[in-house]
């Protein structure tokens, strides 16, 4: 029943439900009436019968009782999964609960970015036991639970009035605010396209070391941005007085403009010179 329920809704949770229950060879049916409530859950009807799968809230607002089933969800929240409430017909029907698994180099990405000396944190619409868990498990100390899709951009808002300059990590639909609002938006190449075209830097992959790769690779460019610009100008202000004589009525100095032509092209070499050692950057080793 609520995986048949769950058959027209979009949602990574609902979609994990609907391949579960298929693998076990179940027969679906498809919904006659369907409602997604964002960040809550969904509401559906199936041969008849009225079901809601989500969070302890949607049933809460429909005065449906839980059943002693709190106590299973905050083990299985603890647990890192994320617990979904099931009601038919205005009766508690059951408890499922669906567990993302961690990208095996999202611990190491994490750790690495923190010894960059970032602050890292988590938003997620979780509760905060399961939130809680994730965030442990990959060396978070930052997060936001609960958090519903239209609130995302509000989080990274927060964050910049603290004063705080914000990269955004995101790949859904729910994320393209987040990702525009963010100082900037990173959005996960296998995504959807809406979030590509909200961030300015696009991963090619889906793994987390990338976001280490251009953090670092963007630190190495200012750097020799900074470098490029110090030799411009000393060459420059060293050069130009001298090539126009201010030191021949104390030494005698007078630079030879094939000298100074010289001097002038070395310039240009050293800086392009400079720049081209971006060619052997290596991304930090995790």
């Amino acid at each position: 029943m609520v995986a048949s329920a769950e058959k027209s809704s979009e949602h990574p949770l609902g979609q994990a439900i609907v391949k579960h229950a298929q693998d076990a060879g179940l027969t679906l049916s498809a919904p006659s009436e369907f409602g997604a409530v964002a960040g809550h859950g969904v509401r559906a009807r199936v041969d008849g019968h009225a079901v809601l799968v989500g969070n302890a809230k949607l049933l809460g607002d429909e005065k449906i009782a839980l059943d002693g089933l709190e106590a299973q969800a905050r083990t299985l929240a603890d647990e890192g999964k994320t617990a979904m409430f099931a009601a038919i017909d205005g009766q508690a029907a059951g408890l499922l609960a669906v567990a993302d698994t961690l990208k095996p180099n999202s611990k190491a990405a994490v750790a690495e970015l923190r010894k960059l000396g970032l602050q890292v944190y988590m938003l997620t619409g979780d509760n905060p036991r399961t939130a809680a868990a994730i965030a442990k498990q990959v060396g978070i100390d930052h997060y936001f639970a609960e958090v519903l899709p239209g609130q995302k951009a509000d989080k990274v808002k927060e964050l910049q009035g603290q004063k705080h300059v914000v990269a955004m990590v995101g790949d859904g639909i729910n994320d393209a605010p987040a990702l525009a609002q963010a100082d900037i938006g990173i959005a996960i190449g296998t995504g959807t396209d809406v979030a590509m075209q909200a961030a300015e830097i696009t991963l090619i992959s889906g793994d987390l070391r990338g976001v280490v790769t251009a953090i670092a690779l963007s630190k190495r460019t200012i750097r020799t941005i900074k470098g490029n610009l110090f030799w411009a100008f000393f060459y420059n202000v060293a050069g130009i007085p001298i090539a126009a004589g201010a030191l021949y009525p104390f030494l005698g100095w007078l630079l030879n403009p094939i000298i100074a032509a010289a001097a002038m092209a070395f310039s240009s070499v050293f800086v392009v010179t400079n720049s081209l050692r971006l060619r052997n950057f290596r991304a930090p080793a995790i």
